[in-house]
């Protein structure tokens, strides 16, 4: 095999987690993804097409079950808001909230984050992007793995609109502190609370999910960072 046919393998920043869902997220990934659903294969997303009409874009990077995400959506109405989550079971309970609360404001992808990024978003597009509580890696070995680095920070740098924001959170303190190093090294971004200082709770994060919950029952405090992009 040439080197130029050699597979090439790209590290991920989530674990791969199976799984079909309840019977009510399988019904709704077949009823309601349709209408919502963004694909890779259709390229940069048109904003104005996808939602039907002109209104801030927010990004959520790993959604989980969506309750943050639906909470939001609900609480800001005016707003436009991409999900992307690749857990199954966690985009069929997402559909299935748009549904009992009839909201039409979030469209969703179930594919790599990265790849949504390198194809689907245009450049300086989104108003705000989010990510609340993503996989720690709490291994040394396996800190490369983490989704806040340095490049990461670039690209959102260039999807972002001016004056757009980056939201962070998480419950770990050894990856709150880095990404504290990461975002003070950028010169893309200003945190909103001050060089070194930790901000305070997103207004796009209304609810307490479950996973925040039981991290906060385990005694684990919640360290936030809000960005703004230069």
């Amino acid at each position: 095999m040439s080197a130029s046919s050699q597979p090439t393998f790209r590290i991920r920043s989530f674990v791969v987690r199976g799984g079909r869902g309840t019977s009510g997220q399988i019904r709704a990934m077949r009823e309601v993804w349709p209408t919502v659903g963004l694909e890779l294969a259709g390229g940069l997303v048109n904003f104005t097409v996808a939602f039907g009409r002109e209104a801030p874009t927010f990004l959520e990077i790993g959604f989980g079950s969506g309750t943050t995400l639906l909470a939001a959506a609900a609480d800001h109405p005016d707003k436009n808001f991409i999900g992307v989550e690749t857990h199954r079971p966690g985009m069929g309970a997402m559909l299935m909230g748009m549904e009992e609360q009839a909201l039409s404001n979030i469209r969703a992808f179930k594919v790599d984050v990265i790849d949504v990024l390198a194809e689907c978003i245009p450049d300086n597009s989104l108003d705000g992007v989010q990510i609340f509580f993503p996989d720690p890696w709490q291994k040394r070995r396996h800190f490369e793995r983490r989704l806040v680095q340095p490049d990461f920070l670039r690209t959102m740098a260039r999807v972002l609109k001016a004056g757009g924001s980056l939201h962070l959170a998480t419950d770990w303190e050894d990856y709150a502190k880095h990404m504290l190093r990461v975002v003070t090294d950028s010169s893309q971004f200003e945190n909103v609370a001050g060089v070194n200082q930790y901000g305070s709770r997103s207004v796009f994060r209304p609810s307490i999910s479950r996973f925040e919950q039981r991290a906060l029952n385990e005694g684990r405090l919640i360290r936030e960072l809000q960005l703004v992009k230069l």
